[in-house]
């Protein structure tokens, strides 16, 4: 476990080669942090990367060629030491590999390549999935960065909102109390693309909006000045936050998978939103974080 640090003059960031998990985002010519500082009492990560699988397995387990799995929830990437492959003072790249302990959860081999590269005040994250063995691959991948909402001490996350690239609503998927997808939409309506952060926003616990519906969310402030802006082309995006502890965060994530719904009882190909490698295919794919204020 290791902590390297990038920065353009503009935005630093730190991260952890413990998943190549982001730890810290802030300007450089200050102290402002717009990362989660992973405060257990609330959520103890900050940026984890989900892969091999995206939210929870129906009884934390899968099957895949007659066999069956165990897999907790979001993979176990998160957990492993990933090696450093190169670094620059605006760009790094870690890689994980599949090896005996990841074949014992997940029997496929893999290449798993993750960046983090800074351009004037935006961060892009990266993340590339190449099949080297001659069977096909199936994987889910996301991101689950948490930013510190409210920003400023003494202010109620209630008094600040997110922006979407949507005018009138958004349509989740209700994510039941099981912590699996299920078949009902909940609808939130939006003014001019906005809506307050209230707890009523959160009575299915995670927002989970599917099918390319969002492109870009940010957080705002009081006075409605966006501070952070995620950018994405992912299928799924999430937005979650511990509602029920008042945590002072808000995650947005770009999710290429999806967790499983209640009713489903197929194999691990056949999971909602999951990517293929033929072999020798490579999968590429990237968000963005743009600090605004």
């Amino acid at each position: 476990m290791a902590i390297y640090e990038i920065s353009n003059g503009k935005i630093t960031a730190a991260v952890d080669s413990r998943g190549a998990e982001l730890q810290s985002l802030r300007r450089a010519d200050g102290e402002r942090e717009y990362l989660w500082r992973g405060d257990g009492q609330y959520w103890a990560r900050r940026s984890p990367i989900l892969f091999p699988a995206v939210g929870g397995l129906k009884n934390g387990k899968y099957r895949f060629g007659g066999e069956t799995y165990p897999l907790e929830r979001h993979g176990f990437l998160k957990d492993t030491e990933c090696k450093l492959v190169s670094q620059s003072d605006t760009e790094i790249w870690f890689m994980l590999e599949a090896d005996e302990a990841t074949r014992r959860v997940y029997p496929f081999e893999f290449r798993l390549e993750m960046g983090y590269r800074l351009e004037g005040m935006t961060m892009k994250v990266l993340w590339r999935v190449e099949n080297p063995s001659q069977n096909t691959l199936y994987f889910s991948i996301g991101g689950h960065p948490g930013f510190n909402c409210p920003l400023k001490e003494g202010e109620s996350q209630e008094s600040y909102y997110m922006a979407f690239d949507v005018e009138d609503c958004l349509r989740s998927t209700v994510i039941e109390e099981d912590g699996l997808a299920g078949h009902r939409q909940a609808v939130y309506e939006l003014e001019n693309g906005m809506t307050a952060i209230k707890k009523e926003l959160f009575e299915y616990s995670t927002l989970v909006m599917e099918d390319f519906q969002l492109h870009r969310v940010s957080l705002l402030t009081p006075e409605k000045k966006p501070y952070i802006t995620v950018e994405f082309d992912a299928p799924v995006l999430a937005v979650w936050t511990p509602i029920e502890k008042n945590a002072p965060f808000i995650c947005i994530e770009p999710w290429y998978g999806l967790c499983d719904h209640t009713d489903f009882t197929g194999a691990w190909e056949e999971k909602k939103w999951t990517n293929t490698l033929q072999p020798g295919e490579r999968f590429a794919a990237e968000y963005s974080i743009t600090i605004e204020e």
